[in-house]
């Protein structure tokens, strides 16, 4: 009886099924019929789709084009917010004013010139008062425009919201303007020279107008 030499490679191997040829010493096998083959690493298992590059991943809202929050730090390319410039809100609390100077005028004359004048006086004098209720409070804490800022294109927001600051907020923040006053009226030249163009009262607020 004779033995086949030690040195064969395929001694104790099974001759591969016809058609096929040999293993090489090296070279990966394919998966024979009914087996898996091992997932490749970071390649998505059956039934899942690969995410795509700049997509948000699950539970993450996808950033809206063109959308910024105020008084947050914007990232690179964040649109800046435009500051209502001085000119402009000067331009706007003097329209506002102009407006109401004819009825304090007309009640002004009517005053002291009998009782009857007098009544028509007192209706003149409140009738600028519910004037500037409208217009300063409820119209430009509502949508943050008075007369005034909606004729110059300019707005009264919140800094923290970018909201008008409710009617409310809008009489204290008149209020606040007392504070401009003082100290020889530095408080309403504040927004020359301020990065956000703030009065006192606006810092207090925390408002900003813009256009």
């Amino acid at each position: 009886m004779t033995y086949p030499p030690n040195n064969d490679p395929q001694y104790g191997q099974q001759p591969p099924p016809y058609g096929q040829q040999p293993p090489q010493y090296g070279q990966p096998q394919p998966p024979q019929y009914g087996q898996q083959q091992p997932p490749q690493y970071g390649a998505p298992q059956y039934g899942q789709q690969p995410a795509q590059y700049g997509q948000p991943q699950y539970g993450q809202q996808p950033a809206q084009y063109g959308q910024q929050q105020y008084g947050t730090p914007g990232g690179y390319g964040a649109a800046a917010v435009n500051y209502a410039s001085w000119g402009q809100r000067a331009g706007g609390y003097l329209i506002d004013g102009v407006i109401l100077v004819p009825v304090y005028i007309v009640a002004a004359l009517l005053a002291g010139h009998g009782t009857f004048a007098n009544l028509i006086a007192v209706v003149f004098y409140l009738a600028g008062l519910g004037a500037v209720f409208y217009n300063r409070w409820f119209l430009g804490g509502k949508t943050g425009q008075t007369w005034g800022r909606k004729a110059l294109g300019i707005r009264l927001v919140s800094e923290e919201t970018g909201q008008p600051i409710g009617p409310g907020m809008a009489f204290v923040r008149d209020l606040c303007h007392a504070l401009d006053s003082l100290a020889c009226y530095i408080g309403w030249l504040f927004p020359l020279w301020d990065a956000k163009r703030q009065t006192f009262a606006d810092k207090i607020i925390k408002t900003i107008v813009v256009n």
